[in-house]
């Protein structure tokens, strides 16, 4: 039975013979040949071109997305169209394939009419597999191979999984670029892990190791781990597909980062992957319009720590890298402002430096954003807000974007949208301003800290007589380290 649209069968479905595909194709374009290679990072000489005609019969191969999305899932009952961060969950990978534009059409494999109907809103077509292929025992080529032998058009099948909510179109452009340009014919994901694994005491006999030498433990980073599979996609030509196998012929695998490689079988994974979701998944072309971002400037720009020097003058520091973070939303029409619930030379010289707007002595700084916010003519989803402190929470709560360094308080961290792996002062704010970036699709192009020049300044206040502050600008210097002097 060849392809086609027509209407849905009606259930109960039983044997492949009943086997429809449906969905059209209405909100997915064929990828433009030139940009889709151009997307993966390379261009096909005429001798790659010859080699596909070789591999595949054609110059163009034809790739397809297949996600396997059977209703009959355990761990989580019908886990595949639970809305994930507002989502459902197979709504994620189909974005990500959809919004790579390298994919020839898009395909889930169901036999539930609800994740079928969720396929075709989020842009995929529809296989409506067999009750053969979709009991709790068959594997998962078998129904790929079901699949493949309706769509004989398919050269390259990427099956991906879809509990994978944190895959990126970049994964995918990799993957591919060693399937079409290098030459292999499967390609599969997979994360290190720095795990000491032992046997299980069997007949009387102890445990032993299996990966080390208890003799000879080795650090973290003395050693490079072991590679483990995390199922995000497997790549795999017809050719593979057909040998009854899903990793073939010339093998390579790509190493996501173990930010990236969610997965979900149980309640708590679910719990892991709502956590993540909102730093690490792939949120679509239509971004967060973030507009304008504030900080509160102790805890965040500055690390929070005064320094006192023998001759009663206040030292405070921050980080270079921050300094560029904010330089790179500005270049990109995000404003940038800050609050203080102090008065000192130290914050001014920082906002001028920045050429920030600045509310000193600040006792309600939702009502200060919230006047910025109409200035400005935004809306509150359209703020993004830092803080670090419980002075901070009605910010937090209320920005369409928060965040916080790692540092913060517990209940900071437990309202915030973005929670970063630096502390205060320490390479926080940079961070943010990345994810804020990441989320409007702007990759942040700073060179290495190490080639920017900086005004390196210290920032001075007499903390003896009427404490009054004063600054001090050095001399313009190349900074070799991240950090800048003392302020």
């Amino acid at each position: 039975m060849s392809s086609s649209e027509g209407p849905e069968p009606k259930k109960p479905r039983t044997s492949s013979t009943e086997i429809q595909t449906l969905g059209k194709m209405n909100n997915i374009s064929k990828p433009d040949p030139e940009l889709r290679y151009k997307r993966m990072g390379f261009e096909p000489t005429p001798e790659l071109r010859a080699e596909w005609k070789r591999r595949f019969g054609k110059e163009e191969p034809h790739i397809a997305t297949l996600i396997l999305a059977r209703g009959g899932s355990k761990g989580i009952p019908m886990k595949n169209n639970k809305k994930l961060g507002g989502l459902e969950l197979i709504g994620w990978v189909i974005r990500a394939a959809r919004d790579s534009d390298i994919m020839d059409s898009i395909w889930v494999s169901t036999d539930h009419d609800d994740i079928a109907a969720t396929a075709r809103r989020c842009g995929a077509q529809v296989h409506r597999r067999s009750s053969e292929v979709s009991q709790d025992t068959c594997n998962s080529w078998v129904t790929i191979d079901e699949f493949a032998r309706y769509h004989p058009e398919v050269d390259i099948i990427v099956d991906i999984q879809a509990t994978s909510p944190c895959l990126h179109p970049f994964h995918l452009h990799d993957g591919m670029r060693l399937t079409l340009k290098d030459g292999y014919d499967s390609v599969f994901t997979v994360v290190r892990r720095h795990g000491f694994r032992w046997t299980e005491p069997k007949w009387g006999i102890q445990p032993f190791p299996l990966n080390f030498d208890p003799a000879k433990r080795p650090r973290r980073q003395e050693w490079d781990g072991e590679i483990v599979e995390n199922g995000a996609f497997y790549m795999m030509t017809r050719d593979v597909e057909q040998q009854g196998l899903m990793q073939g012929g010339k093998m390579a695998y790509l190493v996501m980062e173990p930010e990236y490689g969610v997965d979900i079988d149980t309640d708590l994974d679910w719990e892991i992957a709502e956590q993540r979701l909102f730093r690490f998944g792939y949120h679509g072309r239509k971004p967060k319009t973030v507009r304008l971002v504030v900080v509160n400037i102790d805890g965040t720009l500055l690390d929070g720590q005064v320094q006192v020097s023998p001759t009663g003058e206040e030292l405070r520091s921050f980080k270079t890298t921050d300094i560029v973070g904010v330089q790179q939303l500005q270049e990109n029409g995000i404003e940038f402002r800050v609050v203080a619930e102090s008065d000192n030379e130290v914050q001014r010289a920082l906002a001028e430096k920045l050429s920030a707007k600045l509310e000193e002595n600040c006792t309600d700084k939702l009502a200060v954003i919230d006047a910025w916010r109409q200035e400005l003519g935004l809306e509150w989803k359209d703020v993004g807000y830092m803080g670090y402190d419980i002075s901070d929470m009605s910010c937090i709560k209320k920005a369409g974007m928060s965040a916080c360094p790692s540092d913060a308080y517990a209940a900071i961290q437990k309202h915030s949208h973005f929670i970063s792996t630096y502390r205060g002062g320490q390479g926080a704010l940079r961070e943010f301003c990345e994810q804020i970036l990441k989320e409007e699709n702007v990759m942040p192009t700073y060179a290495d800290v190490a080639e920017q020049t900086f005004d390196d300044f210290q920032m001075q206040r007499n903390v003896s007589g009427n404490r009054k502050s004063r600054a001090r600008n050095l001399s313009l210097s190349k900074s070799t380290s991240s950090d800048v002097p003392s302020i």
